[in-house]
């Protein structure tokens, strides 16, 4: 990982015959608490996700089902991580500009946060963002 504090953690995987089964509990798996999941799915192709960084959120996100790319700013580099296995996820700490594109067919991506939604912690002018974090 080239941007600070981005990294993949690979969650639990218990193999069964039956089906396999991972989980995720905040502050063991990933740094933060949950406060509020949310999931996206039934992307038509060619769309893109997010175009924001948050103030104080911080994400973990997961594609429990295809795969999509995750591309990363920090406002002076970029990184592109592709996800497409539901028991690796990628945990963004705040200030840093993400967006999700190259859905794959019946994808879908789950988001574990760390705070309750509140726009004004969204910063959705990547412009000013960018500026802001070139200091």
């Amino acid at each position: 990982m080239e941007i600070d504090g981005v990294k993949l953690i690979q969650l639990p995987k218990i193999l069964d015959e039956r089906g396999n089964l991972s989980f995720l509990e905040g502050l063991n798996h990933i740094p933060f608490e949950i406060m509020r999941t949310y999931w996206i799915y039934d992307v038509p192709g060619g769309q893109v996700r997010g175009g924001h960084s948050y103030r104080i959120n911080e994400e973990f996100i997961i594609a429990l089902s295809g795969s999509f790319d995750v591309i990363l700013k920090d406002g002076q580099n970029e990184q592109i991580i592709s996800l497409n296995r539901s028991y690796v996820g990628l945990y963004v700490p705040n200030g840093i500009w993400r967006h999700m594109e190259n859905f794959s067919t019946n994808s879908l991506a789950f988001i574990a946060a760390s705070t309750k939604f509140s726009e004004e912690d969204y910063e959705r002018d990547f412009n000013k963002f960018s500026f802001e974090n070139s200091k």
